[in-house]
């Protein structure tokens, strides 16, 4: 794919209604605060798009539960699908679904695995309207507590950088797979920023307003921090036109694992790439070798 049609792809993924970016930008005149708040509630709130027909399908032929998430109170739908000894553990991304990776759930359980997918917080039939990492770190947790151990766990975009920092706090699986995958969260946030035509500064702001409302070090949840403390194999997959996240994060978080592994694509983008036939066959491969 040339640069041009990659240039067209980010400009129809980033499109943002003029309305918002205008209030953001008169805030940032009157403060940069203001403007950073008003921005990290957008940042926080995920939104909704219509449920394809092959997910509603997907979410009839798996077990559907509801999990009360302890401390947040939060109430997290939880999609079973098969039943096997070996389990999988997929986390869909940012405004995704847990119904949205039905082609792996169909693929593992082809051979003979057992896959637990949750709607995140605020995602799906999840409650919620706002979330952030942290408490999608923590319904891994409870996911773990309830359905694990899992043998092996794969996470899409937001999912993935969810599941390197769990494994990095202790959650137990032999394999794991990135597809997608920011390495910092202070780039995720710049381009964000970005997206609403205000200096990049925001970013930063944004950034210390969620150290203090957290009282955490927001660095520490980067990947490549993360993938610092991993000691399993990982096999990182992302695509060199991937429109959402670019290509030298995949390579960045590559360099940091212990036992990492690289797989790049071209031409499919950020969610064609879990789709894909070669990537599914890959990604068994990798979780059957010995």
């Amino acid at each position: 794919m040339n640069q041009k049609n990659v240039d067209k792809i980010k400009n129809q993924a980033f499109k943002i209604p003029k309305p918002l970016i205008y209030i953001g930008k008169t805030l940032e005149l009157i403060s940069p605060k203001l403007s950073a708040f008003y921005l990290s509630k957008i940042f926080e709130t995920p939104p909704k798009f219509k449920v394809p027909e092959r997910e509603l399908i997907f979410r009839k032929s798996a077990k559907n539960e509801i999990v009360q998430i302890p401390g947040t109170g939060q109430e997290i739908m939880v999609y079973s699908y098969g039943f096997s000894k070996t389990k999988v553990l997929l986390l869909h991304g940012w405004a995704g679904r847990g119904s949205q990776l039905h082609h792996l759930a169909d693929k593992l359980l082809e051979n003979r695995m057992m896959v637990i997918s949750p709607d995140a917080p605020a995602h799906g039939l999840s409650s919620g309207k706002i979330t952030n990492m942290l408490e999608y770190v923590d319904t891994i947790n409870a996911l773990d507590k309830k359905y694990g151990p899992f043998d092996f766990a794969i996470g899409h975009s937001w999912g993935a950088m969810a599941l390197l920092n769990s494994i990095s706090r202790g959650l137990k699986v032999k394999k794991a797979v990135t597809i997608g995958a920011d390495d910092r969260i202070i780039d995720v946030l710049t381009s964000f920023v970005q997206k609403f035509e205000v200096k990049d500064e925001i970013a930063e702001i944004i950034l210390n307003y969620y150290a203090k409302k957290f009282n955490i070090g927001i660095h520490d949840f980067d990947s490549t921090v993360a993938a610092t403390e991993i000691k399993i194999p990982i096999l990182v997959i992302h695509d060199t036109a991937d429109a959402f996240v670019p290509v030298r994060s995949a390579i960045t978080l590559r360099q940091k694992l212990e036992k990492g592994s690289l797989l790049i694509t071209n031409n499919l983008g950020h969610h064609k790439i879990f789709k894909d036939p070669f990537v599914l066959k890959r990604i068994i491969q990798f979780i059957q070798e010995k």
